[in-house]
C-alpha cells in the first residue's frame, strides 16, 4: 500500500493564524507537532516512510521536507487544480517512480485532520484496503454527532460485507453541504455520514473510473510523469468527488467510529483543544474574567477578557480576529476582502519561514525596514545583492560568516557589518546554535522582491 497526502491547500478559514504562505497543515494547534506531521505519524503503523507521498506546491516544499525529516516522497503540483488532478499525478508518480503495479492499493488523505486513537484508525485502514482489493473505491464516512452544515454527507446504501465487525456499504449518493433542517434530518435517518475526504482504492480500479468519468485526466495518465507535470496546468479545477466519486458505481463507504475533526474552522479548533473550568480553550497568555465557552489564542502579548461568552479571539503580530462562535465559516470572506484590497495580511505573517530559518518584521516605514533574522545551524542564505537598499546587520546571538564582495569575515555577538547597495553578499551560520541578527534596511525601496540571486543551495531563483 502507498499513501498520498494532500498538502497543497491554503487553509483560509483559519486566518489570521493560517495564511497563504504558511497554511494550516503546518500549524501546531493541538500538539507540538504540525497537523501534517500528525498525519504522517498516523500512517506509519501501517506504512513505511518510503510508502508515503506528499503532494504539495513549490512554495511549501521546505515546510514539508522539515515535517518529513528528510524521508518520504514529495511531488510538487505545478498549479492549484483541486484534488482530482492532484491524485492522478500522485498515482502516476507511484506507477512510474515507485514501480507500483496495477493491483497496488493507494490511500488518499488530507494533511490537516485530527483523528484518534491511531490504533483504531490503522484498523479501519486495513479494512478499507481489503474492500478496495475487491474492485471498490472506498471512502471513510464519519457518523455525525450533530447536524453539521459545514460538511458534505454520504448516504450509505446496500451492505457489501462485514469485516472485523465493521459493515461496509455501497454509496447510495453524495450530498452537498445541507441547510440546518436537512442536516437534522440526515442525523435522524442514521444512514448519512460526514464526507471525510479520505479514499482507498486499487490503482487499476481508479484508472478505470477516470477513463469512464474523467476523460481529460485519463488522457494525461497515458503520458509520462514528466509530461503530465508539464501539462498539469491545462487541466480543469475539479475535486475527486465531482470527477469520479459522485458518478461511480464502485463507490463504497466504511464508517469510522472514532474521533475525527477536519479543523475546518475556528469552531473546530475550539472542539479539539482542552477546556478550563469555564469551558474556555486556547493557546498563549490570557487573563479571563467572567469569560465562558470562548476560544482565545494569542501570540506574544497578553490578552485580557471581561464578560465574554461564546467568542472566538485570535491574535497574531499584525492581525486580530474577533467573532462569535458559529460564525467562523465566514472567516474566508474576510480573507477574500483582504485579497481584493491587496493586503499583505492575507498572504504573509510578520514572521516568514524560509528553508534556512525565518525572519520577523519588527518595524517598517518609508525608506526603512527592521527585521529579526534567525538562521539555523549549518544553513546559509543565497549569494545575492539589492539594487535599492543597504543593510546593516548586528549579531545578537551566535556567530555569523558574512561574505561581502570578495571578502569573508566572521561576526560575533555585539558586532556588526554593513552591506552597501549593489554589493554581492551572503549570510551563513557556521555554528552549532541558532544565529540571530537584527537587520536594518535603508533605501528608496525595501520590498522582498529586490533580491538578485547568484547562488542558492535551495535552488530558488527569486
Amino acid at each position: 500500500m502507498k499513501a498520498l497526502i494532500l498538502a497543497g491547500g491554503s487553509g483560509t478559514r483559519l486566518w489570521p493564524l493560517s495564511r497563504k504562505n504558511y497554511p494550516k497543515q503546518f500549524l501546531k494547534l493541538n500538539s507540538d507537532k504540525s497537523l501534517l506531521a500528525q498525519t504522517v505519524e498516523r500512517l506509519t503503523p501501517t506504512l513505511s516512510m518510503n510508502d508515503i507521498v506528499v503532494l504539495t506546491n513549490s512554495g511549501y516544499r521546505f515546510y514539508v521536507q522539515s515535517d518529513l525529516g528528510g524521508e518520504g516522497h514529495i511531488v510538487l503540483e505545478p498549479a492549484a487544480r483541486n484534488t482530482a488532478p492532484a491524485i492522478a499525478l500522485g498515482i502516476k508518480y507511484c506507477i512510474e517512480k515507485l514501480g507500483c503495479g496495477m493491483d497496488e492499493v493507494i490511500m488518499v488523505t488530507p494533511s490537516d485532520h485530527v483523528i484518534k486513537p491511531v490504533e483504531s484508525f490503522s484498523r479501519y485502514v486495513r479494512i478499507a484496503s481489503d474492500i478496495a482489493k475487491k474492485d471498490f473505491v472506498v471512502t471513510f464516512g464519519i457518523k455525525p454527532n450533530k447536524p453539521e452544515t459545514g460538511y458534505g454527507y454520504i448516504k450509505a446504501g446496500e451492505k457489501i460485507g462485514n469485516l472485523d465487525g465493521v459493515d461496509a456499504c455501497k454509496v447510495e449518493r453524495f450530498a452537498e453541504k445541507p441547510d440546518r433542517d436537512t442536516a437534522e434530518r440526515y442525523v435522524r435517518e442514521g444512514c448519512y455520514y460526514w464526507n471525510s475526504g479520505m479514499f482507498v482504492f486499487r490503482i487499476d480500479t481508479m484508472l478505470a473510473e477516470l477513463k469512464l468519468h474523467a476523460p481529460e485526466i485519463d488522457v494525461m495518465m497515458a503520458k509520462s510523469f514528466d509530461e503530465f507535470a508539464a501539462e498539469f496546468e491545462s487541466l480543469s479545477d475539479i475535486s475527486i468527488d465531482y470527477a469520479v466519486m459522485e458518478k461511480s458505481s464502485k463507490a463504497a463507504i466504511v464508517p469510522l467510529d472514532i474521533y475525527w475533526n477536519d479543523i475546518g474552522s475556528w469552531d473546530s479548533v475550539f472542539e479539539v483543544l482542552e477546556k478550563d473550568d469555564h469551558g474556555n480553550a486556547g493557546l498563549g497568555d490570557a487573563v479571563k474574567i467572567n469569560t465562558d465557552e470562548s476560544l482565545i489564542i494569542g501570540d506574544k502579548r497578553l490578552i485580557a477578557t471581561i464578560g465574554m461568552k461564546d467568542c472566538l479571539i485570535v491574535d497574531t503580530g499584525d492581525a486580530l480576529l474577533i467573532a462569535k462562535k458559529g460564525e467562523a465559516q465566514k472567516v474566508k470572506d474576510i480573507v477574500e476582502t483582504l485579497k481584493s484590497q491587496q493586503r499583505i495580511e492575507a498572504v504573509e505573517h510578520t514572521t516568514v519561514y524560509r528553508p534556512w530559518g525565518s525572519y520577523t518584521v519588527l518595524e517598517e516605514g518609508p525608506r526603512y525596514k527592521i527585521k529579526r533574522i534567525a538562521v539555523n545551524p549549518g544553513e546559509k542564505l543565497s549569494l545575492q545583492k539589492h539594487y535599492h537598499r543597504s543593510e546593516h546587520w548586528v549579531v545578537i546571538k551566535g556567530t555569523a560568516k558574512v561574505t561581502t564582495g570578495d571578502k569573508e569575515i566572521t561576526v560575533h555577538e555585539n558586532e556588526s557589518v554593513f552591506v552597501p547597495k549593489s554589493e554581492l553578499h551572503r549570510l551563513e551560520n557556521p555554528g552549532k546554535i541558532s544565529l540571530e541578527i537584527i537587520e536594518v534596511q535603508n533605501g528608496e525601496y525595501v520590498g522582498e522582491d529586490d533580491i538578485v540571486r547568484y547562488d542558492d543551495i535551495y535552488q530558488r531563483h527569486q
